[in-house]
């Protein structure tokens, strides 16, 4: 493994080739003998498995309970596998398998190594005796492996591999390093002229100095990117030289080559997307003719439209056209080769940088003339809330909007944050509707829930402001440490009033609650009492106080 690795065969390789040819005959046989135990299995809910490893490498998986997980029971086999292997005394040919009545035992020089059972076998799909053999043999090559790697000889000669791999890493570094700085002139000789004259017919929307930033942050990326995959490829050979670090080295490399292999794979097996992208791609460019012709009617004053000013047109269509374009995107995204692959996402988030660096200005400027035009999310008088800030609409131009707090403070906030954050009005449905206003407050487990929704209520009734019907309704909202969360909600539609409103809820809900004797612990307190926070089912619906 590894770019600079050499091949080597290790004592034992007849013995892989060996247990190989066990597992094909066992899985052959199985298909006759356990074929419909084998389909049970397959339909059956999915159980714990665990990969045994040696030095990084996988021997083979094993099937965990309750008592004892797949993970740890994973663990303690390769611990023992270790502990054999370490004792040159014990010949790594003195393992063998023992057939017991419930359970098949490895050994190793007197030495239990592991047991399998018969919920082992059908993880395999194979019986419990040739599953046991397949075992031993992968163990007896781990243990002659095991030694073999951390022998003298193969010590000093890795030490001496990893000299040259560090000689010719340094040598290819500075080779690259030198060749990306002569691109990187070459590529500056060729297009600065080219650069200059974008600026000028964007009309200085699209600065130079911008796209020169972005070619330099390209060209250091692609610096960055070629000595990480050097030095990244490099330490994974050396790690793998030595037994202590190659499952580092394995790990480390999965990095890098997970990705791309997930993006190779995409490409291939997403052939057919690709036709069916290709086809979103036709009906949106058709699409987007016709309605092209359809405002081009508007405009010309061809086709009339009720409240709709001719002028509009051209907008309207580029709103539309914008809509439509996005939504083939989200439509046809999934279908894109390797989408859903981690490298592909970094890349997409890449791209995207760059555009909003080279393109801010030139966006900010086109937004500015339909940030709110069309929106229709509220109207002069309108209580909402936008980035944080919560007033009434004094005005509305095309540039900013004018809000008015609840203690007569100007809020003007520009309509770009407007079209850009959510809009909450409070008065749009308030007098269709009502809005719902509502408070939360914890009370202990020792009241009853019943009595305390009677209670809520009761605070809701005698509040001015809120309305009858809808009748008001507790919600259960959490199941603290110490206390219920309990949420009161009520109708209104005084909306200019809600402060007050709010203010006159919690005054009732105080008097009601003193009334009832009962605490409320909104946030919390500091000790418990000595008696349990207990409820008998005979004081389960206690009458509230003067009833």
């Amino acid at each position: 493994m590894g770019i600079f690795k050499t091949t080597r065969h290790a004592p034992g390789d007849a013995a892989i080739i060996k247990t190989i040819l066990v597992l094909c005959l066992g899985l052959v046989f199985s298909t006759f003998n356990y074929g419909q135990e084998t389909r049970v299995e397959t339909t059956a809910a999915p159980f714990e498995v665990a990969p045994v490893k040696v030095d990084g490498n996988l021997l083979f998986e094993v099937r965990g309970i309750s008592s004892l997980p797949a993970a740890q029971r994973a663990e303690n086999i390769s611990e023992k596998i270790k502990m054999v292997a370490e004792n040159e005394s014990i010949p790594a040919d003195s393992v063998q398998v023992r057939q017991i009545e419930d359970h098949s035992s490895i050994y190793a020089g007197g030495q239990e190594i592991m047991r399998i059972y018969e919920p082992d076998a059908t993880v395999e799909g194979v019986s419990r005796q040739i599953l046991a053999k397949a075992h031993a043999e992968k163990i007896k090559n781990t243990l002659s492996s095991y030694r073999y790697a951390r022998s003298r000889p193969v010590i000093l000669n890795n030490f001496l591999l990893a000299g040259a791999a560090t000689v010719v890493m340094i040598l290819v570094m500075l080779f690259l390093l030198w060749l990306v700085k002569r691109i990187n002139r070459l590529f500056q000789n060729r297009i600065k002229h080219r650069i200059e004259s974008v600026e000028n017919i964007s009309f200085k929307l699209i600065k130079s100095n911008q796209i020169w930033r972005i070619f330099h942050v390209l060209f250091d990326t692609i610096r960055v990117i070629l000595i990480i995959f050097l030095v990244v490829f490099y330490i994974e050979y050396v790690l793998t030289l030595f037994p202590w670090t190659n499952e580092f080295a394995q790990y480390a490399l999965g990095l890098i080559t997970d990705p791309i292999i997930s993006i190779g794979t995409g490409f291939i097996g997403y052939i057919p997307s690709l036709i069916f992208i290709i086809i979103i791609y036709f009906v949106t460019k058709y699409v987007l003719k016709l309605i092209k012709l359809f405002f081009t009617g508007v405009e010309d004053g061809a086709i009339i439209m009720k409240d709709f000013r001719p002028e509009w047109a051209t907008a309207t269509f580029r709103i539309i056209r914008l809509i439509i374009i996005s939504f083939a995107i989200i439509v046809a995204y999934p279908y894109i080769p390797g989408s859903d692959s981690v490298a592909f996402k970094g890349v997409s988030v890449f791209i995207g940088l760059i555009f909003s660096l080279g393109s801010s200005s030139f966006i900010g400027n086109l937004i500015a003339g339909y940030s709110m035009i069309y929106r229709g999310a509220f109207k002069k008088g309108d209580r909402i809330e936008v980035d944080g800030q919560i007033g009434f609409v004094e005005e509305q131009k095309l540039l900013v909007t004018r809000l008015r707090s609840h203690k007569n403070e100007e809020i003007i906030i520009p309509n770009s944050v407007m079209l850009n954050n959510k809009i909450i009005n409070f008065s749009a449905r308030a007098q269709e509707l009502g809005l719902v206003i509502h408070t939360i407050v914890g009370i202990g487990y020792e009241t009853p829930w019943r009595q305390v929704d009677a209670m809520l209520k009761l605070a809701a009734d005698r509040t001015e402001g809120l309305l009858k019907q809808p009748p008001p309704f507790v919600l259960k909202k959490l199941l603290g440490d110490f206390a219920v969360n309990y949420e009161i909600n009520a109708y209104c539609r005084e909306v200019s009033n809600i402060n007050g409103i709010y203010t006159a809820l919690h005054q009732n809900i105080l008097d009601v609650f003193n009334e009832n004797n009962v605490q409320i612990m909104t946030p919390n307190y500091v000790a418990d009492t000595e008696i349990p926070k207990t409820v008998p089912k005979g004081q389960w619906e206690p009458p509230l106080a003067n009833e």
